[in-house]
C-alpha cells in the first residue's frame, strides 16, 4: 500500500532513528571487497608472456584473500589497436588496478590516462612508456622493471670476448617504437663500441621467431663477413639459429639473446646460442602486482624517477 506523503515522510523519520541507534560499524560499513587487478600483455603466442603470465596465476592463487586477478594478451607484438581495447573494456569493467606490458611506449598513453582519469592505479612493466608523452599528458605511471640497456650491455660485453676489433655484427632490434627494445639495442652497441666492433646492420625483427629469421637471413646474404648475430629478444634469437643453420654458418656465426626463455636453453648448452640475459619472465608481473597493491593500501613504495629497478642477470651455458 502506498503511503501518503505526510506518512512517508514519518516512515523515512523513523529509518533515521533507528539507524543513529545501531552502531556506526552495522549501520553503514560494507564488506570491503577484494580488489580486482587485470594484468595486460603483449603477445601470449610469446613464451614470455606466457611464463609471465602463469607466474601471476601462480601468485594469486597463493594469495586469493588478497586479489582478484583478470589476465589478457593480444594477439602479436605489433596489435596495438587491440591492446587498447582491451584496456578500454578494463575500465569499463572497474578493475581497481592495471598492471600493463605495453605493445607501444607512446600510442598507449592515451589509453592509460582514460585509465588513470577513471581512478584506476595503473603499473607500467615490461615495456617503459615514453616519459615525455606522459608528461604532456599530465600524469604519472610508475615502471617496475629491469634495466634493459644494462643488461643488453652485459650480454654484448660477453659476445665481445668472442671477438676481435673490427669484427662486424647484426643487430636484430624489437619493435622499433618501444623503449624496451631501444634500450637493449642501445646496450649492444654501449658493448660493441666499448671493443671497436662494427655493428653494419641493424633491422627489427619485431619480437617474432619468423621476422627474426627473415631479417638474419637477409643480413647474412647482405654481409658475408658477418661475425656475430644480436637479436633484442630469444624469440627473434630462435630465428636467427635457423637463419644461421640454413645459411651453412653454424659455429661461424655467434648468436645472443635476451629474456632466458625455455626454448633458447637447450642452444645454450649445445652453443647455438652463446648467451642471453634473464629478467625473470615469472616475476615480472608479480613485482608489478606487488606495487599496485601496496599502493591500494596506501603504502609507500620504493623507487627513484618513477623507476622501481628489477633484476636482470647474463645467462651462459
Amino acid at each position: 500500500m502506498k503511503l501518503p506523503f505526510a506518512g512517508r515522510l514519518l516512515a523515512v523519520a523513523m529509518l533515521a532513528a533507528a539507524s543513529a541507534a545501531l552502531p556506526l560499524s552495522s549501520a553503514f560499513a560494507e564488506t570491503p571487497e577484494k580488489p580486482k587487478v587485470a594484468l595486460v600483455m603483449k603477445s601470449l603466442a610469446n613464451e614470455f608472456f606466457l611464463t609471465m603470465e602463469d607466474g601471476a596465476k601462480t601468485y594469486q592463487k597463493e594469495h586469493s584473500a588478497d586479489f582478484d586477478l583478470i589476465s589478457n594478451g593480444i594477439k602479436d607484438e605489433t596489435d596495438t589497436a587491440n591492446q587498447i581495447r582491451i584496456v578500454e573494456q578494463m575500465i569499463v569493467s572497474r578493475v581497481n588496478a592495471l598492471i600493463i606490458a605495453p605493445a607501444d611506449s607512446k600510442a598507449m598513453v592515451p589509453v592509460i590516462k582514460k585509465a588513470v582519469d577513471a581512478g584506476i592505479t595503473v603499473i607500467n612493466i615490461d615495456n617503459q612508456l615514453d616519459v615525455d608523452v606522459l608528461k604532456s599528458k599530465n600524469i604519472s605511471v610508475p615502471f617496475v622493471g629491469p634495466d634493459n640497456r644494462k643488461g643488453a650491455r652485459l650480454v654484448g660485453e660477453y659476445l665481445a670476448k668472442e671477438l676481435k676489433a673490427g669484427d662486424e655484427v647484426g643487430i636484430i632490434e624489437g619493435v622499433s617504437t618501444t623503449t624496451n627494445a631501444q634500450a637493449r639495442t642501445a646496450g649492444f652497441k654501449d658493448a660493441m663500441e666499448a671493443a671497436q666492433i662494427k655493428v653494419v646492420s641493424l633491422q627489427s625483427g619485431d619480437w617474432e621467431i619468423n621476422k627474426g629469421n627473415q631479417v638474419a637471413s637477409s643480413m647474412l646474404s647482405e654481409y658475408p663477413n658477418l661475425k656475430a648475430l644480436l637479436a633484442g629478444n630469444d624469440s627473434m634469437a630462435v630465428g636467427a639459429v635457423s637463419a644461421v643453420r640454413a645459411a651453412g654458418k653454424a659455429g661461424k656465426v655467434q648468436v645472443v639473446g635476451y629474456d632466458n626463455i625455455n626454448a633458447i636453453k637447450p642452444m645454450l648448452k649445445d652453443g647455438r646460442v652463446l648467451a642471453t640475459a634473464d629478467q625473470f619472465a615469472a616475476r615480472q608481473a608479480v613485482f608489478g602486482i606487488e606495487t599496485a597493491l601496496k599502493i591500494l593500501k596506501g603504502e609507500k613504495v620504493e623507487g627513484g624517477n618513477g623507476v622501481i629497478e628489477t633484476p636482470v642477470e647474463l645467462v651462459t651455458q
